[in-house]
Formats: structure tokens, sequence, C-alpha cells
């Protein structure tokens, strides 16, 4: 297996670039491919929303082999996006890297800790544009922690049912500019059972399910929008000994990703 070429570090520039308002300072160039998608779809316009639906450890080898389990997500999205996640490829790591647009050396998180990240971030980028953005997230996990002490709003649940009742709620009231829905189930039961598991996969299903649920109640309520959407996983994972799970390793079943995005509207 051959490491994907584009890093995740374009993507921060690239939803940037969507909304038509300047990166985060530290961030690197935008991803050619969301900007060229964007520039053909938007035909020189601009999206006024974004909502990312951020689901933990989703390996690109794991969406190949089980393409099914996705299909709510590939039916629905026109993009597709293969990434190179970076090291070490744990969540915090790699969603410090997603919304600052900067290499771990530089966001400052290098290891598996979540302390709020102080440099320039898309969230900040996005209040300096006037927009407003949101979070919605598990107690405790890295995307409740490491983007706090911004003048933003935060919706930290105690399970995921609960985080689709909140994201499912926000998208019908229809006041945030960009949403990041984190969900962490999968990445669970994929360290307990295994990348492969009948209890993991059946996250990955419950995932693509709440992305197509999401995509349905955005084409509806924000009718008056253009969004660009993305399943936009951190990292990936492989398989260890007594069949569970693991990841952080300089591999390409670790870091290999692949991201799909869509416009609406």
């Amino acid at each position: 297996m051959e490491y994907n070429k584009d890093s995740l570090d374009t993507v921060c520039a690239a939803l940037c670039y969507s909304m038509g308002i300047e990166p985060p300072e530290n961030s690197a160039e935008p991803n050619a491919t969301i900007k060229k998608y964007i520039d053909e779809k938007l035909k020189g316009e601009k999206a006024d929303r974004v909502f990312m639906f951020n689901p933990d450890a989703i390996a690109q080898w794991i969406a190949e082999k089980y393409p099914l389990l996705l299909e709510p997500v590939s039916r629905r999205c026109e993009l597709q996006v293969p990434l190179l996640s970076v090291m070490p490829s744990v969540t915090p790591v790699c969603f410090g890297t997603m919304y600052t647009g900067a290499q771990p050396e530089v966001h400052g998180i290098r290891r598996y800790e979540k302390p709020v990240i102080k440099i320039d971030s898309i969230f900040d980028a996005l209040i300096r544009a006037g927009k407003r953005p949101a979070i919605i997230a598990e107690t405790n996990c890295s995307m409740a922690e490491i983007y706090r002490e911004r003048d933003m709003d935060y919706y930290i649940c105690d399970n995921v049912e609960e985080i689709d009742a909140v994201a499912a709620r926000l998208i019908r009231e229809d006041k945030y500019d960009f949403i990041a829905v984190y969900n962490g189930n999968y990445d669970t039961l994929m360290h307990k059972y295994g990348p492969e598991s009948v209890e993991a996969l059946s996250q990955l299903r419950a995932n693509s399910l709440a992305f197509g649920l999401f995509y349905e109640l955005i084409k509806e309520s924000w009718k008056q929008h253009r969004t660009l959407m993305g399943f936009a996983m951190d990292h990936g994972c492989h398989e260890i000994d007594g069949s569970c799970g693991s990841h952080g390793l300089d591999m390409p079943e670790d870091l290999n990703i692949r991201h799909c995005y869509t416009l609406i509207g």
C-alpha cells in the first residue's frame, strides 16, 4: 500500500477558500482538488455554509473494503479526496492539523494529549470574518477540548445519540455558518474489538446513516444557502494482536484516509 500524496494540512485552507475567507496564518496551501471542485461547481461564487461530519479512525482501506456500509455517504458525495494524515496518527494531533492547517510541530500537539491549541485556527478565521461556528462533540473528546477558549458555541454531549439530536436541531434552527460534528464510536469499538469486527462495522454504518440524515436535513432546512458538506475523518487504523485495533504508527493503514465532500444548494 502506497502513501497518499496530499497532506491533511491542506484541508483547512480549502474550507476557508470555499467560504471566501482568509485562512489561519499558519495554514498550508488549500487542497487543489477541493479548490477545483469549488470553482467548477460554484463558478466563482462561494459557499456560505460548511457542515463537517468528523468520524474518528475510518481508514481508507476500511472504506474501500466495505463500500456498501458507506453507501449513504458515497451516494450523496460528488468528491472523494485521498489524504495523508500526520504523525503521530492519533486524534488530537490530527484534528489539530485539520482545523489549523498546520503540522503538529507548529500547532503544538505532538502526542495523545488535549491542550487548548493557541495558534490561529479555522474557528478564529471564521469569527474574524463575522461567521458563526459551532462544535458538537462528546464530553472529554479531543474536539471538545483542543479548540476551547474561542468566542463561539460548544455543544458538549454525553453520547452519540445526543450529538446526533443536537446536530439535527441546529440544522433546523439555521443559525450557524460552520458546524463541526465529532463522532468517536467507530474508534472506540475498533480499539476494543478490531477494525473489522461486527461491533465496529456497525458504527461505521451508523456514521454513514447519520451523515445521510444530516444531508437530507440540510437540503430541506438550508435551501437558501450554498453548503459544502464533508465526511472527514482524522486518521486510519490497523489490527493488532488479540484482534484489537490501534493507530498512531507511520504506516499507510494509519495515515491514508479519504474525505468525501459535496455541495448542497
